[in-house]
């Protein structure tokens, strides 16, 4: 009876030691079983080009993507390749200047185009390039082309300069206009302050955006090296978007896949997030943002 009661008392214990835990993430397949963090990873590692699918201002996001450029490292050492949305592709000979050392942090952070949780989110990840002679590649058209897109479509790009055109995707860009992620634009209206619901030319340039990033991250690419890139999780969710342009290319290329999301409950992944990634990292909504 002792026995029998002291189990009791342990099952007891653990029982409200699980229900009273606040698990910062979950990690869930695109089934929606729960997996690891290391089983996550063990697949990552096997995979030629990941992308990270961040909310942008998402606090355990970026400290996933640290964790796992860390991991990832110790993995891959030198054939590990890391890569972002978050920088422009005409910034590229700044970055590289400045991870070999040849331009100051002050100065790269003076004249680069960041983005303002650059300092908090983005600056671990390529200090972290720095620190160990890794590339790191800014895949993302200038902004200013991306404009020129929403306002004169694809054809505007061909009045840029040979030197402009360096620094996008070549052209034309393939596009297919009955794709979810931009169809659903101009249902969606104007993600951006300027971009109004209606214009044809909206989902065109995020189409410049993708194949840009696509362009970019095959370019620095090469068999045996894993190519690790974040970017927000509209860019490659459902497999669509950045890795429709990779697949257009080369169709044997093994890619992961992972999104974030946030739920108020951790217990299940709601049914909507399935199959938007391999990996889906659930947050609860009350976890701080980083702005």
């Amino acid at each position: 009876m002792k026995k029998v009661a002291l189990l009791i008392v342990i099952f007891t214990f653990f029982l409200f030691s699980f229900q009273e835990d606040k698990p910062a993430y979950k990690i869930f397949d695109s089934e929606g079983k729960e997996v690891g963090y290391n089983s996550m990873l063990e697949k990552i590692k096997e995979a030629d080009i990941v992308f990270f699918g961040e909310l942008h201002n998402n606090a355990i996001a970026h400290w996933m993507q640290y964790e796992l450029t860390a991991d990832l490292f110790k993995a891959k050492g030198e054939k590990l390749v890391l890569g972002a949305e978050m920088f422009e592709a005409d910034n590229q000979l700044m970055i590289d200047e400045y991870l070999k050392s040849i331009i100051s942090e002050e100065k790269f952070e003076d004249e680069a185009k960041l983005w303002p949780n650059y300092q908090t989110d983005y600056k671990p990840l390529l200090n972290f390039a720095k620190e160990n002679k890794l590339p790191f590649i800014a895949t993302n058209i200038p902004r200013r082309y991306a404009a020129v897109v929403y306002k004169e479509g694809f054809e505007g790009l061909e009045k840029l300069s040979d030197e402009a055109k360096k620094f996008i995707a070549p052209l034309p860009f393939e596009y297919d206009e009955n794709l979810n992620c931009y169809k659903s634009m101009l249902e969606m209206g104007g993600m951006k302050k300027g971009m109004g619901a209606g214009n044809n030319n909206l989902p065109k340039a995020q189409a410049a955006k993708d194949a840009t990033m696509a362009y970019f991250t095959l370019k620095n690419w090469e068999k045996g090296k894993t190519f690790l890139h974040f970017n927000g999780s509209y860019h490659s969710d459902n497999h669509e978007s950045i890795v429709w342009y990779l697949k257009k290319k080369n169709k044997d290329l093994k890619i992961v896949t992972i999104t974030t999301i946030t739920q108020k409950d951790l217990t299940t992944m709601d049914e909507s997030a399935k199959g938007t990634a391999d990996f889906i990292l659930v947050v609860p909504e009350t976890m701080t943002n980083t702005y």
